[in-house]
């Protein structure tokens, strides 16, 4: 059995100069790393919420469970998330039972509702101190949306079985007085990471082995190499945002989109804890019509902590719409004081990666084509929700139980009436590849300043450049090395990012994000 240390600082974890407050405020969770061969039941990779929630769920129910990580618990986009609890999701209920029908419709609101009631009751029975609170939620039009939407989506919801109003007002907002919303009951919010603390203590409880600093590869039936160990497992999850063993056929049912959240003080009691959504922006040129969401959270005596989010664009593509990453966080700025003008300075600034499904449901269960290997991942913006509806129907499978929502979100599902969108995906992934012909950041490496990365070309190389804040130049061959597109510079987070399936990687070309599973090659300039 391994021990949880909490002794490392933010800065371990993180990229670029941006940290989220679940990381600022809380212990980072290190654990041993592996120095032998392992055998085990199942083994899980990676230690996000998908990934200690499945290991939990499985101890219970008497199975043999390690989980490793690549860096440490919560480091991933767990740590990024604003960890809203919602059955209100994302993409409208009118829309899901268009495009895979009522039934389909009806189970994810059950589901995403039991998923609350899943995290609640791991706070009670570990008694996590998470502050895990019950509070309502309120859609409310984006500018370029239409009234007779939220009368469509307050319909399908009452048919979906959720307890839904239509408001004539929305609260709190300004301007809310004469806004329509949608009423969401019993949505909830806590702190992520001190929960994901009380997952992990239960796991080493009940006989769990959690492995950090823990990187898998070569990931097969039989298990997976892990820093050069060999840990063969009966089962094998890959929990890992995006899957990390599959090269093509789950990249082609999802497409990466960066999100930026900022968090800034109000006076506490000002504004009541609930959790606010704009409908997206339908005029938008992606696919997903990024959206806001809003929250409260404990700051100190005198504070609460509002965090906003949106802005949202395909990784390693904002300069589409000619606004750089960190014009998205005064965009997002501007935003939020117009609808809560209580706003103080901004405290707080991050960005995180969600998997944006092609049908609007993730993707959790046997992956495409394997019998012993299983995958949560397409958890769009109700990851929250979503990777614990995955531990759920995964541990089932894996104990030989049968999960009523087992079908509607298998990963090898196909989705003929979400065509339109996969083909509009595609094909934009598909007009990467000619930045081969056209991309170059720089003409030389004097253009560079510190601090700063971009793209050089050399015949016909293309070479990823940094420049570090000691005034060393770092160069990587720009080719990402999952499918051969080329990579862009993301300023705010420091990182070479691909944009196609969003794969990223730091300063030094080392991959931060899957599905890449190496390096950026380095490459020697004079």
């Amino acid at each position: 059995m391994n021990n949880l240390n909490n002794e490392l600082n933010s800065g371990a974890i993180t990229s670029g100069d941006n940290v989220s407050f679940w990381i600022d405020s809380t212990s980072i969770l290190a654990c041993d790393k592996p120095d032998r061969n392992i055998e085990t039941e199942v083994l899980i990779i990676g230690a996000g919420i998908a990934g200690l929630s499945t290991a939990y769920n499985l101890l219970k129910k008497g199975k043999k469970v390690v989980v490793v990580e690549d860096g440490f618990i919560g480091s991933g986009e767990t740590g990024r998330t604003t960890a809203h609890l919602a059955s209100a999701l994302d993409d409208r209920y009118y829309y899901i039972e268009n495009i895979l029908g009522e039934n389909a419709a009806k189970l994810a609101a059950e589901s995403h509702s039991a998923a609350i009631d899943e995290i609640e009751k791991n706070v009670t029975e570990l008694n996590i101190d998470c502050s895990f609170k019950r509070v309502n939620g309120y859609l409310f039009l984006h500018p370029t949306d239409k009234e007779e939407n939220l009368d469509k989506e307050y319909n399908a919801t009452l048919k979906a079985g959720l307890k839904t109003n239509l408001l004539n007002s929305t609260p709190v907002i300004a301007g809310g007085e004469s806004m329509r919303c949608l009423e969401f009951a019993n949505q909830a919010q806590f702190h992520i990471l001190r929960y994901m603390k009380g997952l992990a203590d239960a796991i080493v409880a009940l006989g769990g082995t959690i492995y950090t600093e823990a990187h898998a590869e070569n990931i097969s039936k039989k298990g997976a190499t892990v820093n050069g160990f060999d840990f063969s497992a009966q089962h094998i999850v890959v929990a890992t945002n995006t899957p990390i063993n599959d090269v093509v056929t789950m990249h082609t049912k999802q497409h990466a989109y960066r999100t930026y959240v900022i968090a800034g003080k109000v006076a506490k009691g000002s504004i009541p804890y609930s959790l606010w959504w704009d409908s997206g922006d339908v005029e938008s040129k992606w696919v997903s019509q990024p959206y806001h969401y809003v929250r409260l959270e404990n700051f100190d005596d005198k504070y609460d902590l509002l965090i906003a989010g949106g802005e949202d664009h395909k990784t390693g593509q904002s300069d589409e719409e000619g606004i750089s990453e960190f014009n998205r966080y005064d965009r997002l700025e501007i935003w939020t004081r117009k609808y809560f003008p209580q706003l103080d300075e901004i405290t707080y600034k991050w960005s995180g990666q969600v998997m944006e499904p092609v049908d609007s449901l993730g993707f959790m269960g046997k992956n495409p084509g394997d019998d012993n290997i299983y995958i949560i991942t397409g958890d769009s913006g109700n990851g929250m929700t979503h990777t614990t509806i995955g531990a759920m129907i995964i541990s089932d499978m894996i104990t030989g139980v049968k999960n009523k929502w087992e079908e509607i979100y298998s990963p090898s599902r196909i989705t003929l009436n979400a065509t339109g969108d996969f083909l509009k995906e595609a094909g934009n992934m598909a007009s990467q590849y000619l930045d081969w012909i056209s991309v170059q950041d720089l003409q030389n490496t004097a253009d560079l300043p510190a601090g700063e990365g971009g793209i050089l070309s050399s015949g016909l190389r293309k070479i990823a450049v940094y420049r570090d804040y000691d005034n060393s130049l770092s160069a990587f061959s720009a080719v990402c090395p999952h499918l051969g597109c080329l990579v862009k510079w993301n300023s705010d987070e420091k990182s070479f990012d691909c944009p196609c399936h969003g794969s990223r990687f730091a300063v030094d070309g080392t991959v931060i994000n899957g599905p890449a599973k190496s390096d950026l090659g380095k490459i020697h300039i004079k």
